[in-house]
């Protein structure tokens, strides 16, 4: 139980009817209620100002484990004069006061939540100030730029030195390929923060269902012989490695005949366009027809920049599919074991996986790249044609747009939005 403010260090004292703490020794004492009952002997830890996560003061109760005692606790501490943390308060206090910014934020908040080994070795580095070392560097470059320009925008008759506006463009297209190459990067695995999407696609009966509950080991999806039995999508999560996957069991592509069937198929298509990893499934035991090209063109049209897995079920039946058709496929029966589709899949995310380079982990951090990105962009059209204030402009923009990742923002209510997504005591 932490207690965080000015008084934290008077309510320790009253509740263990100590004298006085040495910050950062542990001590193993009593604890009283207010008629000098004891509750509980626990360890007592005192963080002085400004060496802990608030920057505040800090007194840590360790109490034994239960409810009860935890209990009786926090109703002695508030009747000292505490009161409960709002979600998400100690991060917004540290945060305040200087002690993090708004990237280690929400690494803190994405960690607690988080369900992904590769994601929190990623939050954990940028807790360590790996993102702020990039918006620094970033923002550093820029001021320099902006200094250069600045000096010369009082001598407007006078144009900028040839070497100088060549030095500037380059610094600029330096720039702009480093946010580029990280917000494209970012996207692509986007994944190891939220878990990796697996569509499963083909044509209707050829085991899509079977698959997805072979992956999860239990029947979630209902298996039938009639055609079209799975109308909507339907989504698990599992674990591979050490990689979180969230798998996609969509409904059968064809040329539907209901409107029911026609949306399920059309919310495939989308599935395909929103995973990072396809798996086209096709049946062994039937004749490829137009239903199967139908899916290798959906594949090939919609499936860009992803990988894409294709596997011939039922092998296990007699040999009908004209399988020169495809190219590298795997071949299993489903209903039994499914394990080379699990190594395909493993094989593929620890090749993402190995990309050790910097990572945005929220929409907030990539809009903002982007938006520099788009003001550098601007501002080296502007410098080329001699508008040298329309430049100070854009590169203005641009520090302001890549210095949101890590500083205040004005508005108390958006600070108190953000942070009240964290959970109880942090």
């Amino acid at each position: 139980m932490r207690v965080s403010g000015q008084g934290a260090k008077e309510i320790a004292k009253k509740l263990t009817k100590r004298e006085d703490f040495t910050p950062r020794y542990s001590y193993l004492t009593s604890v009283y209620d207010k008629k000098d009952d004891l509750i509980d002997e626990s360890i007592v830890v005192y963080f002085q100002a400004p060496h802990s996560f608030t920057a505040e003061d800090i007194v840590e109760f360790q109490c034994h484990g239960g409810i009860v005692v935890a209990s009786i606790i926090l109703e002695e501490v508030i009747h000292c004069g505490a009161r409960l943390a709002n979600p998400g308060e100690f991060s917004k206090r540290a945060f305040l006061n200087g002690r993090i910014d708004l990237c280690e934020a929400e690494a803190i908040a994405k960690l607690i939540e988080t369900k992904s080994i590769d994601s929190a070795k990623i939050l954990a580095r940028q807790m360590k100030g790996e993102l702020k070392d990039f918006v620094y560097k970033i923002r550093e470059d820029l001021i320099e730029i902006l200094a250069f320009v600045e000096v010369n925008i009082d001598y407007a008759e006078e144009d900028l030195p040839p070497d100088l506006v060549h030095q500037i463009s380059d610094k600029l297209s330096n720039l702009s390929l480093l946010l580029k190459t990280t917000y494209d990067s970012s996207k692509k695995r986007e994944g190891l923060i939220e878990g990796f999407r697996v569509a499963i696609v083909g044509k209707p009966n050829v085991g899509k269902s079977s698959l997805l509950n072979s992956l999860l080991n239990y029947d979630r999806a209902i298996i039938s012989e009639i055609a079209g039995t799975t109308r909507d999508t339907i989504e698990e999560e599992i674990r591979i490695g050490t990689h979180l996957i969230k798998i996609v069991d969509t409904a059968g592509i064809r040329e539907a005949n209901d409107d029911i069937e026609k949306i399920g198929v059309q919310r495939s298509k989308i599935a395909i366009e929103s995973a990072d990893i396809v798996i086209a499934l096709f049946d062994n035991s039937r004749v490829m027809d137009g239903e199967d090209e139908l899916i290798l063109d959906i594949i090939k049209n919609h499936s860009k920049d992803r990988h894409v897995i294709k596997v011939l079920n039922k092998i296990d039946l007699p040999k009908r599919f004209n399988s020169k058709n495809l190219d590298d496929f795997i071949q299993i029966t489903c209903k039994k074991n499914s394990d080379l589709v699990v190594e395909k899949l493993k094989k593929i995310l620890d090749f993402i996986g190995q990309d050790d380079s910097l990572i945005l982990t929220s929409k907030r951090q990539m809009l903002a790249v982007k938006s520099t990105y788009e003001e550098i962009i601007l501002s080296k059209n502007v410098l080329n044609e001699g508008e040298l204030e329309l430049f100070a402009f854009h590169i203005n923009e641009a520090i302001s747009s890549i210095t949101k990742i890590t500083k205040n923002f004005e508005r108390d209510e958006i600070l108190d939005k953000m942070f009240g997504s964290f959970c109880l005591g942090k």
